[in-house]
């Protein structure tokens, strides 16, 4: 195999008009390079003729600057293999000057009106863990991903045409994943729609802020249920919305709170079919009257589906789009649940009143998604192995939510553990005897990761409790989990 040839010293500068001897000013600027760590011990320079090319000078002058520096023992020749930046170099490196010994003064930039009074402190809080392990969150089950089934793919689409796998993607998003998301809609889901409605995202965050930045003025209100999704709700605070924390119950958002507090909201964001994170199902009733305080406000509603092909109980609850006649919902979902987080792949489903706002903006602002990522999961569901996938994963995640809830047991009247039919995470109410941020910190002491469920919270909540992803985890970490669980409940009071 042939060898890389070495770093590319492009900010080397001759000024052939200057006194100073040519080779001299390259010796001065490599030595510069070499201490002040822009070319780290072990790192191979190029080739004299190389670098002689490159910088416009003589290759007998590049020779003169390399063998001072192997004489100085800054740069190492090696047989047969070049030069290479010497590893007598670490103990040599200059120290990074310290900020007073610095000329430059930093500047701090002014931010936007958004960035320093819409975001307040709720959202500015440390990123939960996302490996595999109890009882993390928002992270599916990758140990049981049919990852050769997907290397196979990715070897076909990898092997094609240059501008289908490297190119620039299709702002819309590529068609036949568009197709595939659309039949799979009207066959999961019951939403009936054209493909011309599906526009492809880099992940549902992005079709978040590009549906507010769309719809949304700052300062105008929204409502968000009160705990939410966290991502969603920081998307709209960062286009400058003002969201306003609409209270759920078992029921799912509460109609007439939001009412009460504002009846003119531009823009509603619900989870109907599973409550992010209570795990409620949105009634027929409360659905009814969402759409219809919509249309009184002439509003618009962010139907959120994160996790709705993972219904295990006996009927899986229509979804809020599949009922709106007045062009109202727009329906976000998501490939990071049912796939895998890192094709950060997502798509909007627009009423037919959008398509043409949506694709002016596509092709004003967005670049569009990876085309050969989006082939591959077109594929992935024309070949019928999503669907197979999807089967598989539901009957796993209700194994692991029954370990759960039989784990839970021990736990009665400590932490009341609710369950669910659908998804991968669970909420387990506590008692007013603990303090939940302490069970979290204790139980990530022992490698346990929990989430308490005020981090949900956008205002004050009548629940306290933590939530319990069961997706990523094994029975064995689950049953693991559990026991940690038991055992620092005594250090957790809150008296």
């Amino acid at each position: 195999m042939k060898r890389h040839a070495g770093a590319v010293l492009s900010s080397i500068k001759i000024d052939k008009t200057a006194e100073k001897k040519i080779s001299i000013q390259l010796y001065m600027a490599l030595r510069d390079l070499l201490l002040t760590g822009a070319l780290t011990p072990g790192d191979r320079m190029p080739a004299t003729r190389t670098l002689a090319q490159e910088i416009g000078v003589s290759r007998t002058t590049v020779i003169d600057a390399i063998d001072r520096l192997i004489a100085e023992g800054l740069l190492e020749a090696r047989v047969g293999a070049g030069t290479f930046v010497s590893e007598a170099l670490n103990a040599r490196l200059a120290p990074k000057p310290s900020p007073e010994a610095s000329d430059i003064t930093p500047v701090v930039p002014r931010l936007s009106h958004a960035t320093r009074h819409a975001i307040p402190d709720f959202t500015l809080r440390s990123r939960l863990p996302h490996k595999s392990q109890a009882f993390v969150t928002a992270l599916p089950a990758l140990d049981a991903f049919p990852m050769a089934q997907w290397a196979k793919l990715s070897a076909r689409h990898w092997r094609k045409d240059r501008d289908h796998v490297a190119g620039y993607g299709e702002p819309f998003g590529y068609m036949p994943l568009r197709r595939a998301i659309a039949r799979q809609l009207n066959a999961s889901r019951g939403i009936k729609c054209d493909p011309e409605q599906i526009f492809i995202t880099n992940g549902a965050q992005r079709a978040f802020s590009l549906v507010g930045g769309m719809l949304v003025n700052p300062g105008e209100p929204i409502w968000f249920e009160n705990p939410g999704a966290i991502g969603a709700r920081n998307a709209f605070v960062a286009i400058g919305a003002r969201p306003i924390p609409v209270a759920v119950d078992e029921e799912g958002l509460c109609i007439e709170d939001g009412l009460a507090k504002a009846p003119y909201f531009r823009l509603a964001f619900v989870t109907p079919s599973h409550q992010q994170p209570l795990g409620h199902v949105m009634s027929l009733s409360r659905r009814l009257a969402l759409l219809k305080a919509a249309n009184e406000a002439d509003a618009m509603i962010v139907e959120d589906d994160y996790d709705g092909e993972f219904y295990f109980g006996d009927q899986p609850p229509p979804t809020l789009k599949s009922i709106d006649t007045h062009g109202r919902v727009i329906y976000i979902g998501t490939f990071s649940k049912s796939l895998f987080p890192a094709l950060r792949l997502g798509f909007v489903l627009v009423p037919e009143g959008l398509v043409e706002s949506f694709e002016r903006v596509c092709l004003t602002w967005l670049a569009g998604v990876p085309t050969v990522t989006q082939a591959i999961v077109a594929e992935f569901m024309d070949e019928g192995m999503f669907a197979t996938h999807i089967r598989t994963m539901r009957q796993l995640y209700k194994h692991r939510h029954d370990t759960l809830m039989a784990e839970a047991v021990g736990l009665a009247g400590e932490i009341d553990l609710q369950p669910t039919s659908s998804g991968f995470h669970a909420v387990g109410l506590v008692s007013d005897r603990y303090d939940e941020d302490r069970i979290v910190s204790e139980a990530a002491k022992h490698g346990i990761t929990t989430a308490p469920l005020s981090r949900y919270a956008l205002g004050r909540i009548p629940q306290r409790g933590i939530v319990l992803g069961f997706g990523s985890s094994g029975q064995d970490d689950i049953r693991k989990g559990m026991k940690v669980l038991r055992k620092i409940l005594p250090d957790c009071c809150t008296s």
